[in-house]
């Protein structure tokens, strides 16, 4: 009976420190880059062009443009992407577009988090540098503590988006 009181008691205090970061941490940021040998036009282009998106973001299994005029302000675009067979939807909302630029957007996974997302364009010596930085809050307090958790696996995902975006951009032939 000692033992299962010092079990309990070990159970409550781990569920607690694991809510109380929840509090302590509520989201998380990261940022991540890459340079592409391609002029900066180019390189806008590519990474706004619907058809090519399943080819470099990571089990994309359908895009789905829902509201507003695609690329701008306001539109509103459902993407269904698929991990270990289960099905995630992500709806992107753009709050703000500078052509050429830059691009930010919320991202909604409901239940899970929301994600505010910007990308940026910078050219120099023919290269485009281009830079992603990301803030994700977790919607509820499990999620909450589980972003902190989920740091890392989630910029590794970026970072091999952004690897997946410069062989596209690189081995593009479209002219745009």
């Amino acid at each position: 009976m000692k033992y299962l009181k010092y079990l309990l008691g070990i159970i409550l205090l781990l569920a607690l420190i694991f809510i109380a970061i929840g509090f302590i941490s509520p989201s998380n940021s990261y940022e991540s880059e890459i340079v592409v040998n391609k002029p900066l036009k180019e390189a806008w282009s590519v990474m706004q062009d619907p058809a090519k998106a399943k080819l470099w973001l990571k089990g994309i299994k359908n895009i789905e443009h829902v509201s507003g005029r695609q690329g701008e302000v306001g539109a509103v675009t459902k993407y269904t992407f698929v991990e270990n067979g289960q099905e995630s939807i992500i709806v992107e909302t753009i709050k703000s577009v500078v052509p050429d630029k830059s691009i930010a957007m919320d991202f909604v996974m409901e239940g899970v988090m929301v994600m505010d997302y910007e990308i940026e364009f910078e050219e120099s010596a023919g290269k485009t540098k281009i830079k992603s930085a990301t803030t994700t809050t977790g919607q509820g307090m499990i999620m909450r503590s589980m972003m902190p958790l989920l740091k890392g696996t989630m910029k590794a995902q970026e970072d091999e988006n952004l690897s997946n975006l410069k062989k596209v951009i690189e081995e593009n032939t479209k002219r745009y």
